[in-house]
């Protein structure tokens, strides 16, 4: 397989960049409004109570408030107060999208007036229940009130609507700032500018592809925008993380042989092969999050697995192409102090810094080995502790009008007001009036609304708790609700809330299965080993919780707010560790498959077990560790976004990647290879045999080659 690869490269270099140039103009001219077809956020699961609930609310008619109109300088139960209400209430009535607009007028209610009586708002049900076209709606309401003295629109709509503004904003600034700084470090990591333009090239060119299919997906299936934030963090991390490896191999294979097909071959039976592996561990990890049927969840595990195949994809057939077309002018244009550090590059491995901390961890690998363990285990306790919360209009920016007006209902209006928890009854109403009083009765409840017929037999009792939809009180105030005697269904923010959490743990150790599962076939199917994919799974464990141990310090426990430009919510986003857990996994098992390769390819060779390990180090130390740092800059710009979670995003798969290319790849795995030795290597009999008759054979065999080029 890895020989066509290599022919098709040499021998159809130009059919093959003129074809790749085509195909990704056309890609880039289908995919460029991917942004407008995607969907919000997206945290529900369409089995949960909270989701029939709203279900049966639109079926009965009722919509839910999607848009809030805040009306600052006016007393609502003055004359001029109530007269201006109800012009803004006929002005809204006029758009064909809006359903119901509810304000003091209707309802008499003190829910509707501040505190210091001189503001109201005005609630807004749209008649669309698709996310899109109900932020469209939220849009143009928002657009229609824009000249209005003293109003401000916010509510859930628009605030989906301005967080998919801000995911565009977020991108662009962290593309801004990362491109530049990813050029010069390109320069001095791939030696040369020539090189450095390739994993620009290859990320540019998988971002672009990848935003094409998912523009094709989202006309099938609900996708999330952010998985936008993940395909160009990832396409540009994994184009410099492949391009690494296979330039670095292409320069030693022409060092040796001189450019040709017998380099390429090499090339693509070494590097190419390791490049395969890697996509398909970060695409299986990433593909995991499929399982969960929140929007959020399964975008970004389909947006991650198809830029993580597209990457490996471009890798494997145009970067060889575009390496066969500049032969050894993949070194041009090169500073004399890089050219100089290219030449020691591709000298013998059994020298180097790599290799001396090798041969220094090796010596005392069970210190080594129990420091390095006992470090990442201390970075992770805080995670023991870890607190969740989940997305709202507080995520905005302050200057977003959906904050400033959440922002006032929480401070000069009574509270909880505009979340109450709402029982969608189904019976007579009598049956409503004695579910109100039952509702009554509770702990934790500060007051409960008269029962609201809609069509058919359907009423709505709406229940506000005295505690915020998230704590823990009002968690369990869903839980005494959904209690009640009969035919009622309870949704609102807590419920919902409640019902994520459910679906996540539901889904949770199925997606464990799927992850450990693949990754231990495609380790074993690379290796041969059965003790190297499950030392792999442990060391993979120690490194993802000492990173969930420090974002806990960090955004839970509200350290470096300044430096990084938040608030602390006092939790993290309940969905990111397990985002997180995907994507850290995966790209902590795609430098581990890079190590791994290059050990088996020396020991193969007829290195000794200690020697094939510090050969191994040396060759990919100095490639994964500036592999790590250019991956870190390339996702860590997110760091840079209006939006904690995204922060939290970005900060956290930094994090992972950098512990695991200095700890973990540095002084764990040798350390432990080192305890180990032989055994590193050891498969049961029928596991050995299978792997012979399936495994991937068609790799670099250096004895086939002449002599090693390490």
């Amino acid at each position: 397989m890895f020989a066509a690869f290599a022919a098709l490269a040499q021998r159809h270099r130009v059919a093959v960049v003129i074809a790749s140039v085509v195909l990704f103009a056309a890609a880039g001219a289908f995919g460029a409004g991917v942004a407008d077809k995607l969907d919000p956020y997206g945290a529900e699961d369409p089995d949960t109570e909270s989701v029939r609930a709203e279900e049966r609310l639109e079926n009965a008619g009722y919509r839910e408030t999607d848009v809030i109109v805040l009306v600052e300088d006016t007393d609502p139960r003055s004359e001029d107060g109530a007269a201006r209400l109800a012009e803004l209430s006929r002005e809204l009535r006029r758009d064909d999208d809006v359903a119901q607009v509810t304000g003091f007028a209707e309802t008499q209610s003190d829910a509707f007036v501040s505190r210091k009586g001189d503001a109201t708002y005005l609630s807004v049900g749209l008649e669309p229940t698709e996310d899109r076209e109900r932020q469209e709606a939220a849009d143009r309401v928002a657009a229609s009130l824009e000249d209005e003295r003293d109003v401000t629109v916010g509510g859930i709509a628009v605030a989906n609507a301005q967080v998919n503004e801000q995911v565009e904003s977020d991108l662009q600034r962290a593309e801004l700032y990362a491109f530049p700084i990813l050029f010069l470090l390109s320069l001095l990591f791939f030696r040369s500018l020539v090189a450095a333009l390739l994993p620009l090239l290859v990320g540019g060119l998988a971002i672009v592809s990848t935003f094409f299919v998912l523009s094709a997906v989202s006309e099938l299936t609900s996708v999330s925008i952010f998985a936008l934030n993940l395909v160009t963090g990832l396409g540009l991390g994994l184009a410099i993380d492949y391009s690494l490896f296979i330039v670095s191999r292409y320069r030693e294979e022409i060092a040796r042989t001189g450019p040709g097909l017998e380099a390429m071959k090499v090339t693509m039976a070494t590097a190419g092969r390791t490049v395969l592996f890697s996509s398909l561990t970060v695409s299986a990890a990433l593909a995991a999050l499929v399982v969960f049927p929140q929007r959020f969840l399964y975008s970004m595990g389909l947006g991650g697995a198809i830029v993580a195949l597209v990457a490996a994809a471009i890798a494997l057939i145009v970067l060889p192409a575009v390496l066969a077309l500049l032969g050894k002018r993949v070194d041009a244009l090169a500073p004399k102090f890089l050219q100089r550090r290219a030449e020691r590059d591709a000298r013998s491995a059994e020298e180097g810094f790599w290799y001396r901390l090798s041969q220094f961890v090796m010596r005392f690998p069970g210190r080594v080995a129990t420091a390095s363990a006992a470090l990442l285990i201390a970075l992770g306790i805080p995670f023991l502790n870890v607190a969740f919360t989940t997305v709202d209009a507080q995520v905005l920016p302050e200057e977003a009008s959906a904050n400033q007006v959440d922002d006032v209902l929480r401070t000069e209006f009574p509270p909880h007001r505009t979340s109450p928890n709402l029982l969608v009854a189904r019976g007579s109403d009598r049956e409503a009036a004695d579910l109100a009083t039952q509702a009554e009765e509770l702990d934790g409840v500060a007051g409960v609304n008269p029962p609201q017929p809609q069509e058919g037999d359907v009423s709505i009792v709406e229940v506000v708790s005295d505690s915020g939809p998230y704590t823990r009180a009002s968690q369990d105030l869903v839980e005494e609700l959904r209690a009640l005697e009969g035919d009622v269904l309870v949704t609102g923010e807590s419920a919902g809330y409640v019902d994520l959490q459910e679906s996540l743990a539901d889904h949770l150790p199925l997606m464990l299965a799927i992850v450990a599962v693949t990754t231990l076939v495609i380790l074993f199917l690379m290796t041969g080993s059965l003790i190297l994919p499950i030392k792999q799974l442990l060391m993979n464990a120690l490194g993802l919780s000492a990173m969930f141990g420090i974002l806990v310090l960090i955004f839970q426990d509200g350290r470096l707010e300044g430096l990084l430009a938040y608030d602390s919510q006092g939790a993290l986003e309940i969905t990111q560790p397990l985002f997180l857990f995907a994507v850290a996994f995966g790209l902590s098992t795609d430098y581990g498959v890079f190590l791994l390769s290059r050990i088996k390819e020396a020991r193969d060779g007829g290195a000794s077990d200690r020697d094939a390990v510090a050969i191994g180090l040396e060759r990919t130390g100095r490639i994964v560790t500036a592999a790590a740092l250019l991956f870190a800059i390339a996702i860590g710009a997110f760091v840079t976004s209006e939006m904690i979670f995204i922060k939290q995003l970005g900060l956290g798969t930094a994090l992972a990647v950098l512990i695991d290319a200095t700890i973990v790849r540095a002084l764990l795995v040798p350390s432990l290879m080192a305890l180990l030795g032989r055994w590193n290597w050891w498969a049961p009999t029928p596991l050995r045999r299978l792997h012979e008759r399936i495994g991937l054979s068609d790799v670099y065999r250096p004895e086939a080659a002449g002599s090693p080029p390490a």
